[in-house]
């Protein structure tokens, strides 16, 4: 009976994606189209706690040339799979706008089965169901906009047959297990507080500023994008759970105090494209004389990624004021925080039995430690002039900021 499942789940697709396009039925699907999953990513689907037949969800990022597949995991969550080198984008980073602008599409689409192209001229692919409703509210048109096999691209993300091939399979599988329909968000660049305070003066910074608004939520709850359209921008719904809920707003304050502090002081770029790019080890490979096959436009690569600074980062000082990261010394070093602190750095520490003067808060980005005198919780002693923001990618960090 085990060994049926396998044949029924791919009847059950070939079923699915003939009702879903007629002329399908009219004739066989190509071997391509039914090739398996590699075993090693079934291996690592075990190893992550999920299978073939689960939801998969995409991500992909333009400056960093990258397409990664996630897979829900049996805690209901997403956990990162796999990541597929793109080898080659069109345009420039910010999202199309109209036909013929050669952009690839940044935003938030759903792919359903009927999208899929089992008979494509550049091996397999899937299209990514452009324009959506934001790109319509904007006047955005144009079609076809596909993740595709080859190396040629005209606003496509083109991958290698080979990945195209294995992401079209682990897409199948997943349709075949109920999903219906992949999430896929697509970038400029991974969404961090740093590339958006680094590309501040962009005329699409407000656009990616929703795109991090939904980046941010999917790496606070690893859960599919409930998103919207509203007033010609983004939205997004709000998790039933709270304490889900108010992870996502601790997350989002976190990054928008990053922000701000790396915009004061950090240098502004501008990154400019020929006409797209495409992931280093394949630029590796094209330098090296290897044959990639039809490679579109292979001139403008050599202009891919190039970074203008429009704005000089100011020199790093020890401590340039409010918004200065502070480390805090173990417990024998504690000291008590300065009534009104106009340098904070160094070694120093914090007493966090000490109250700030009233123009200034403490932003902690890391569970508090304590040296024993004190409260274990110090907020209400410090009330309202204490935040807890924990992180754990910055341990015993914290920022002063006026406020």
């Amino acid at each position: 009976m085990l060994r049926l499942r396998p044949v029924l789940m791919m009847a059950a697709f070939v079923a699915a994606l003939a009702a879903a396009t007629p002329a399908v039925a009219q004739a066989s699907l190509p071997a391509k189209a039914l090739a398996p999953i590699p075993g090693p990513t079934l291996a690592l689907m075990v190893a992550k706690q999920t299978s073939a037949q689960a939801p998969i969800l995409i991500r992909s990022y333009k400056k960093e040339s990258e397409l990664e597949v996630w897979k829900q995991a049996k805690d209901g969550r997403f956990v990162h799979l796999k990541t597929f080198p793109i080898c080659r984008w069109s345009g420039q980073l910010g999202p199309k706008r109209q036909q013929g602008d050669r952009q690839a599409p940044e935003g938030f689409y759903a792919i359903t089965a009927k999208q899929l192209n089992p008979n494509s001229a550049y091996h397999l692919s899937f299209d990514l169901g452009y324009p959506n409703a934001y790109d319509r509210a904007h006047g955005g048109n144009g079609s076809y906009l596909m993740v595709h096999g080859a190396c040629t691209s005209a606003g496509c993300f083109a991958m290698t047959d080979a990945a195209v091939g294995e992401i079209y399979a682990l897409m199948r599988e997943a349709f075949a297990g109920g999903q219906a329909a992949v999430q896929f968000q697509s970038y400029p660049f991974r969404m961090s507080a740093e590339n958006l305070a680094k590309h501040r003066t962009d005329t699409n910074i407000a656009f990616w500023r929703q795109l991090k608004e939904g980046a941010d939520r999917f790496e606070a709850t690893g859960l599919e994008l409930r998103v919207g359209v509203a007033g010609k921008r983004y939205v997004f719904a709000p998790e039933a759970d709270p304490a889900l809920e108010a992870r996502v707003v601790e997350r989002r304050e976190l990054e928008e105090a990053k922000m701000a502090r790396l915009a004061e002081d950090g240098a502004a770029i501008r990154t400019t494209y020929a006409d797209g790019g495409q992931h280093p080890v394949f630029a590796a490979l094209l330098r090296r004389g290897a044959n990639l096959g039809e490679v579109s436009r292979p001139e403008a690569l050599a202009f891919a990624g190039k970074e203008i600074t429009l704005i000089a980062a100011r020199p790093k000082k020890a401590c340039p004021g409010p918004g200065c990261p502070i480390q805090v010394a173990d417990a024998s070093g504690a000291v008590p925080l300065p009534a009104s602190p106009p340098v904070l750095g160094g070694h120093a520490a914090l007493d966090l039995r000490a109250p700030l003067e009233p123009q200034f808060s403490v932003f902690a980005f890391a569970p508090l430690t304590y040296d024993g005198r004190g409260p274990k919780d110090p907020a209400p002693a410090l009330a309202g002039s204490l935040r807890i923001l924990p992180d754990k990618l910055a341990p015993a960090s914290f920022v002063v900021a006026a406020r």
